[in-house]
This record gives C-alpha cells, structure tokens and sequence, in this order.
C-alpha cells in the first residue's frame, strides 16, 4: 500500500500543526458526515445509516479549499456527473485532475488532505466501519486483511456503479431501503478486499443455494405483514449462516437476491391490492410500509412503467 506519510511539511501546505492527525485515537476522530458537513458547509441532499453498515450519502455542494480532518471511517466515493477540476495535497503528494464519472476516491481512515474543488460537485459516499470490512472479509473467508490504499479519482467503473446504485434503487419504504443498503455495503466492501488493498483478498466462492428447510423459513419471515425483521443480519442468523453467504446461497436458490426477491413481493402485493380493493394508493403505499404516497408511486413505475393509479385503471 502506498501510505501517505504526513510530516512535517503539512504545517506549510496545509497550514496545519505539524503533529500527525492520524495518530488521533480513533475515539477522537470526527464521524465521516460530522466532518464532511463541516467542509462542504451544507446538509446531504440524501443519508441512509446504518450501525452495522456504514452510510451512504448524497451530496451537491459548492466549490471548497478546505483541509479534510482524519475520521474514524473509510470514506469512498464516485462522481455520478459531469467532470470537475481538483487538487488535492497529502504530505508532499499533490494530485491535480478531474473529478470523472466511473472514478472512485478512497479516504483511508485516520488520513488527512487538502482538497480545492473549482466547481460546484455532486458526490455520492460511502462511510464504512473498519470492522464492516473486517467481518466481510472474515465471512468471505479472507484470512488477511490489507490496508485500503489511497486513490484520488481512480477509475473503477464497478465500483462506481454499486455506489450511483444507492441513489437509484432507494424506493422509500424503511424495510426494503434498509436490506438493499446491507447488501449493497457488503458487495462494496468484498470489492474493495479485492481490488483496493494492499494485499488483493481472495474471496471464497459460495458453494450451492439453502435447504429447502432453510429457504422457506427465509421465505416465511420475507412474506410476513407484521414487524417482523427481515433485516439482512436477521434473515442470516435465522438461516445458520454469515451476511456473505446468505446473500449468495439466496440468489443460487431463487435467482433473486433477498432485496430484490422482497421488492417483487411488495410489487405483487401492491397490484393484489390495487386489482381487488377499493383501498387508496396512500392506503396501499401505507400498508406496504411506503414513507409517502409519492415515494410508492415512484417505485410502483419504475417497476411497472405506470403509476398505481394508471395501472389500476387499466386493469378495472
């Protein structure tokens, strides 16, 4: 891993004191969204959270010449518009270039910079525990851990497009939103173990899908109308088996992952709905969990390509 080693010469670029920020225990290092609010000097337009994930956030913000203080997370993240000039100084390193579409940049944690952003930016991130990536590469079967290294606007097309996915596939309902961003966290951070370590990790293949036994109790807990929790670390601790290999061994058995599998579900029951009662589109949205009728109504078209109300019509 190419670390950055910040000596001295920071007090000069960066007009900082000369004392090493990452040497900051890591209780005292700002929250990943605290500091990046203090910098971009604005609210994410979007932000979905997670303990046991990380975040994901959306950004549009102003041009900037700030110095990014060290954080307790691994910052990664993608440019989803169009390119923007940059610099930005580590130590004696200094990148100039373009803000690019398919990049990706890695803030390690515990790592500073100064970052001069010419134009206004839109930016999505994502906040990622070290210990998400420890247990995804202890559930993947990875026995060593490498550093994440650095990367200023690095093209990695995959990665970039698991991260614009966040903003697109959110549909406003808290029990689909919240199983797609531990899916899609964990996918993240199994690219990053391979692609952005010092030490590229070699993941375990999943071999074979679930128990008919397993799958239908997974089923069952997916289909439930109650409170039950079909979060991601649920639906595995009930199944005998880690995040990692849930997921897979899911998708090997139905040919959907376990979000995809509930949102065709929640689709279904939303039609049923629509089709067979006299209920309302907000009492639908609200009894598929949806946070707002709107929000329903966009996902149904996404799905559908018409909204509940056009589809309704058509099918009376």
């Amino acid at each position: 891993m190419s670390k950055p080693v910040l000596l001295d010469t920071l007090q000069d670029q960066l007009g900082t004191s000369s004392a090493r920020h990452c040497e900051l225990p890591m209780d005292e290092r700002p929250h990943a969204d605290a500091e990046m609010t203090r910098v971009l000097k604005t609210k994410p337009v979007s932000m979905a959270s997670d303990p046991s994930s990380g975040a994901i956030t959306f950004w549009r913000h102003d041009p900037l010449h700030d110095v990014v203080r060290p954080m307790a997370d691994h910052v990664i993240m993608t440019f989803p518009a169009e390119p923007v000039p940059f610099e930005r100084r580590d130590g004696k390193a200094f990148v100039k270039g373009m803000t690019r579409p398919g990049t990706v940049t890695i803030i390690p944690a515990g790592s500073t910079s100064r970052w001069d952003i010419h134009r206004p930016l839109s930016v999505l991130q994502l906040y990622l525990p070290q210990t998400t990536l420890n247990r995804v590469a202890h559930e993947a079967g990875t026995t060593e851990v490498g550093d994440l290294v650095e990367r200023t606007a690095h093209p990695d097309s995959i990665t970039s497009r698991l991260l614009v996915s966040a903003a697109d596939a959110l549909d406003g309902c808290a029990a689909l939103d919240a199983l797609f961003r531990h899916q899609l966290t964990d996918l993240l951070a199994t690219r990053l173990l391979a692609a952005h370590t010092g030490t590229a990790a070699t993941i375990q293949p999943v071999m074979g899908g679930l128990s008919p036994k397993v799958l239908g109790r997974a089923i069952e807990r997916l289909r439930s109308d109650s409170d039950a929790d079909v979060s991601l670390a649920a639906l595995a601790s009930e199944a005998g088996v880690s995040r990692f290999h849930f997921c897979r061994a899911f998708k090997e058995s139905t040919g959907l992952s376990p979000h995809a599998w509930l949102r065709q579900h929640r689709l279904e029951q939303a039609m049923n709905m629509l089709r067979d009662s006299n209920a309302s589109v907000v009492s639908v949205a609200a009894a598929l969990g949806y946070s707002s009728q709107t929000a329903f109504a966009a996902a149904f078209k996404k799905l559908t390509g018409e909204t509940p109300s056009d589809w309704r019509s058509r099918m009376r």
